[in-house]
């Protein structure tokens, strides 16, 4: 039967020896708490790289979004815009219509206003000659026919 093979010591003993001085051990743990420092802010900056990373992308995501939702809000006054020229352009044309059927009947409303006036100067003048009338003051009928022709212009107005 075979032995195990023997374990010789290990040469590297686990606790330094005995004879070290403190201050060999103060100064190896310094040595390990500023390593164990340099790792820890080593850790920490990443990870504040990392979340300044992730502000800056939602930041971004947040103005992209925002320039979407301007640029459609853009698009829609736009259109509306559009819309209010065309209802303008609309407007002006029908207004340039009414102007004209106003001027129209100016015109039609000024003739039938001088007949009008013509008619009651004619039968005024054939009551005078038929002697239907016995006395007709002929400036006094004229001046009533001036004054109510400017009666009636100004009622048109």
């Amino acid at each position: 039967m075979a032995t195990p093979p023997q374990v010789s010591p290990c040469p590297f003993p686990a606790q330094p020896p005995a004879t070290a001085s403190p201050e060999v051990d103060a100064a190896a743990g310094e040595l390990e708490s500023a390593d164990e420092r340099r790792l820890r802010r080593r850790i920490s900056n990443r990870e504040s790289a990392r979340r300044s990373r992730a502000r800056k992308q939602r930041r971004l995501d947040e103005l992209r979004d925002t320039a979407e939702l301007l640029e459609r809000r853009k698009r829609e006054l736009a259109a509306g815009a559009q819309a209010a020229r065309e209802c303008l352009a609309l407007a002006l044309l029908a207004n340039a219509g009414l102007r004209a059927e106003v001027a129209a009947l100016s015109s039609r409303l000024a003739a039938a206003g001088r007949a009008l006036d013509l008619g009651r100067l004619y039968d005024a003048a054939a009551d005078v000659a038929t002697g239907s009338v016995w006395h007709v003051d002929i400036e006094q009928t004229i001046a009533s026919l001036i004054a109510w022709r400017e009666e009636s212009m100004q009622a048109c107005r």
